[in-house]
């Protein structure tokens, strides 16, 4: 008994506890768009990204419901933009979905430029798993200035 637990630790490292290694895959497709942000890493967060990829925004402005769709490729480019704050987008709660080649993360996020809060929200991640592994296809969120509260690192 004591050899099919040490075996079943051994398979599997890295991988949290009840998460598939799809799953893990995806939280890390996840993991290096946050880290290329906190970098300033356009390389690395096009990586992440499906050709075709875009991002949703949905917030209130003024009392009415704003949505903003970008293709990824410009956001990508922000990314590149030197400036003098880090964008770090901190999550927590993030739960992972995956079925074939379909997989979906949700998360709380809280995003800071350098020590500012700048907005929170949720992100929707969608993904599709290519030949080059899981690349983002959209991602949506909601975003707002008041309620935030920030997260312990996961």
């Amino acid at each position: 008994m004591a050899l099919a637990v040490l075996a079943c630790l051994v398979a599997a490292p890295g991988v949290a506890a009840g998460q598939t290694d799809e799953e893990a895959a995806v939280r890390a497709a996840v993991d290096r768009l946050f880290d290329a942000m906190r970098a300033g890493d356009s390389t690395a967060a096009r990586s992440v990204f499906h050709p075709e990829a875009r991002l949703v925004a949905t917030q209130e402005v003024d009392g009415e419901v704003v949505v903003r769709t970008i293709p990824a490729d410009a956001f990508v480019e922000a990314i590149g933009r030197p400036r003098e704050a880090t964008w770090d987008e901190r999550i927590r709660n993030v739960e992972i979905r995956v079925d074939d080649r379909l997989a979906t993360a949700w998360m709380e996020y809280v995003f800071f430029l350098g020590d500012e809060l700048g907005h929170c929200g949720v992100n929707a991640f969608q993904l599709s798993k290519t030949a080059d592994g899981w690349k983002v296809t959209q991602i949506a969120d909601t975003r707002r200035q008041v309620g935030c509260e920030v997260p312990d690192p996961e």
